[in-house]
């Protein structure tokens, strides 16, 4: 596949997702499929492949500009909605392809609410989540996560939320768990106002088949339980560690 292909198809995904009003998932689309295109332009010679693409380039990106006042238009009359469904045994749903694109520096907390944060796996996902959240957001000084006690082995939750509290300290983070017995939503919260309701919460990937297949570590590649997300921003987010 040639670099001008590889572009089509990047864009392509974009005008599918832009169709379903995923706009978010379509701009960072959009601005892949661009950068390729500016680069082709730059290393080509021929005046009539420079035309056709500068044509090309011109008709994503005011698309592109579109989207981002749509956008910001949404996220000021408190409109903004986004949803994602995942079909049962679907791969491609790690969390940074699910909301990657919403973590970066103006993020300086996140609020975690999640009643199965209990067993070994399930604080596994939040471990994932905590790294991703650490690789993408610089300016991070907090994460809260409130969740329920687990029953049986509630020693070991505490142990394991322990070693993370102490290793997330050394990137200048703070880790604070909360329990609550009457706990029921399950969102994710940044302080940049996205908020990311998942409806099986962070437990929706399925155990791997054994221990050496694909997604046992890629979680892209990792088969999924049925769930559905909902992006949406809000104005009102506490600023509590502000």
């Amino acid at each position: 596949m040639n670099i001008e292909n590889a572009a089509i198809n990047i864009l392509k995904r974009g005008v599918e997702l832009d169709t379903k009003k995923r706009y978010t998932e379509a701009l960072v689309c959009y601005q892949e499929g661009l950068q390729i295109l500016v680069d082709k332009i730059k290393g080509d010679s021929d005046e009539s492949t420079k035309i056709y693409l500068r044509k090309k380039i011109e008709e994503y990106m005011n698309r592109a500009e579109a989207i981002k006042k749509l956008v910001l238009k949404q996220k000021e009359a408190g409109q903004f909605h986004e949803q994602v469904h995942i079909e049962n045994n679907s791969t491609g749903h790690s969390y940074k392809t699910l909301f990657g694109r919403f973590l970066d520096e103006e993020v300086q907390y996140v609020i975690v609410e999640d009643p199965y944060i209990r067993s070994f796996h399930q604080c596994q996902n939040f471990l994932r989540l905590c790294e991703l959240l650490v690789r993408s957001c610089n300016n991070l000084r907090h994460i809260e996560l409130i969740t329920t006690r687990d029953g049986k082995s509630e020693g070991d939750q505490r142990e394991w939320f322990s070693y993370l509290q102490n290793d997330l300290i050394k990137y200048r983070v703070q880790l604070i768990v909360k329990y609550s017995d009457t706990l029921h939503d399950r969102q994710i919260t940044l302080s940049s106002g996205w908020i990311i309701k998942i409806g099986r919460g962070l437990d929706f990937f399925k155990a791997p088949e054994n221990k050496f297949c694909l997604g046992v570590y890629d979680m892209d590649l990792r088969p999924c339980h049925e769930t559905t997300v909902d992006i949406v921003h809000s104005k009102n987010v506490k600023q509590s560690y502000g």
